[in-house]
């Protein structure tokens, strides 16, 4: 459905470390790094489907209020791994690993980045 997705960001460098570790949890890779943005694939894709940038108008960064990318988790152990990354490396907590009420198997975390973009990990499959 989506050709790719940004989400913006301050700091390009802590914004990197951050994702690097995060979205490694998830087996996304770096693949593209420039002075102005960075992007992620998984090993099958052949182009990055998540791009972290500086906003093309040179403004400030800032959260869009109620945007929030959300990624596939091969298993809960997973959702648990991205969330713990994400605390490690700068991000803040806004909803520990869990089942949520949307159905029996929608086990999620929501975390916010250095810059305050939410992020969701979820994994859909039965433990």
């Amino acid at each position: 459905m989506f050709t790719y997705i940004t989400v913006g960001i301050n700091d390009l460098t802590g914004a990197i470390r951050f994702y690097d570790a995060v979205l490694a949890t998830l087996g996304i890779e770096r693949r593209e790094t420039d002075e102005n943005e960075a992007g992620y694939a998984t090993a099958g894709d052949s182009r990055c489907r998540f791009w972290i940038n500086h906003p093309f108008d040179r403004r400030a960064a800032t959260v869009g209020n109620g945007s929030m990318p959300a990624f596939e988790a091969p298993s809960r152990a997973a959702v648990d791994a991205f969330h713990a990354a994400a605390i490690a490396h700068g991000g803040t907590d806004d909803g520990a690993p869990g089942i949520r009420h949307f159905h029996p198997n929608f086990y999620a975390c929501y975390v916010r980045d250095p810059d305050g973009n939410k992020l969701s990990a979820l994994c859909e499959r039965p433990e």
